[in-house]
Parts: structure tokens; sequence; C-alpha cells
């Protein structure tokens, strides 16, 4: 079964895609990914496979939609906080959109599609919610023939 689109939500607060620290093993090298990325990465894939219900990853060029809602400090007054559920405040704190996109795309690697490099087109908004988390939308784009 070939997808056309395919939707799901990735449950939580929205994690960025933390930066590899570079370690040593002995007299070896490496890079390695935070615990807290790897563990995200792996809820992320998860969420994408239990969606795809056993079909095929997209193979050619694909658009990607996301919606990101993180959670309302609980610091926050009540009207501030009645403010950002309305939409009239936005979050500009971490993490940024950016490295939640990341975050995304790499766990989908694999499950969803071959590799990210097969995005073309991305939406993406932030704001503040009841329930954390992120919605996704992967739309498979059909190419013009030559």
């Amino acid at each position: 079964m070939d997808l056309k689109t395919l939707s799901f939500t990735v449950p939580g607060e929205p994690q960025g895609k933390g930066r590899g620290r570079i370690v040593r093993w002995g007299k070896k090298a490496g890079i390695k990914t935070p615990d807290k990325t790897v563990a995200y990465e792996g809820l992320v894939a998860h969420s994408a496979a239990k969606a795809m219900a056993g079909a095929v990853p997209f193979v050619g060029p694909v658009a990607v939609s996301m919606h990101i809602t993180v959670s309302v400090p609980h610091s926050w007054p009540k009207h501030r906080r009645e403010h950002a559920l309305a939409g009239r405040v936005l979050p500009t704190k971490k993490p940024d959109i950016d490295n939640i996109e990341k975050a995304i795309f790499d766990g989908l690697n694999g499950v969803a599609w071959r590799d990210d490099v097969q995005v073309v087109v991305v939406s993406k908004y932030k704001c503040y919610g009841e329930a954390p988390g992120v919605a996704v939308e992967i739309r498979a784009i059909e190419e013009a023939a030559a």
C-alpha cells in the first residue's frame, strides 16, 4: 500500500534535537547524541510506525506540516495563561522550532521515509496549548513528468 498522506501526533512536551558531544573511549573519540534526544526520536518513530500500520515508507518528495503545541508555564498568572491559550501570547522560549524539526525528521528516517532529504516543503507553527505535542502531516508530492 502506497501512502499519499500520513497524519499522527507525537504526545508530550516537544523536544529539540540535542547537540552531540565529543566523548573518548581510551584512544578513540566519537560523537554521542544525548539520551533525551535518542528517547524523543524513538517516541517519534513509534508514533509514526503506529500510524503507518504496516504501510511502505514514502519514496519520493514529500511536504511536511507540523503544529507544535507547548505547555503554558505553571508559574504564569491566570490572566497571562488565558491569553496564551487564546493565542494572544506565543511561545518565544526553548526549544527552538528548527531544533524540534530536526528531532522529528531524524526520528522519521527509515520509518516514514528513507531519509529526510526527501522533504522539499515544510510548514510549521508553534503555540501554547493544554495538551503538548506535535501534530505531523506528511503528504506525497507528485513529480511532473519530464
